[in-house]
């Protein structure tokens, strides 16, 4: 085999490779976008939570480590 053939075999070689990580960074970059989105949508519920945990305990009478009125 000349080095020809062999320089030829090794480019071949590193486009294959090439694609594959290309194939991969893809598939990394749209799974990394839907974690993303899902973090972001679950803080946003997070914070609605928190809100609507705030305004109950705003509008709760009393401290809320009273005793019941059976003691």
């Amino acid at each position: 085999m000349s080095n020809l053939d062999a320089l030829s075999e090794r480019i071949d070689a590193l486009e294959m490779r090439l694609a594959y990580q290309d194939v991969t960074i893809e598939t990394l970059n749209q799974t990394i976008t839907a974690q993303w989105l899902e973090i972001d949508k679950l803080t946003r519920q997070l914070a609605e939570l928190k809100e609507r945990v705030r305004e109950t305990e705003s509008h709760t009478a009393g401290p809320s480590n009273e005793p019941p009125p059976h003691y």
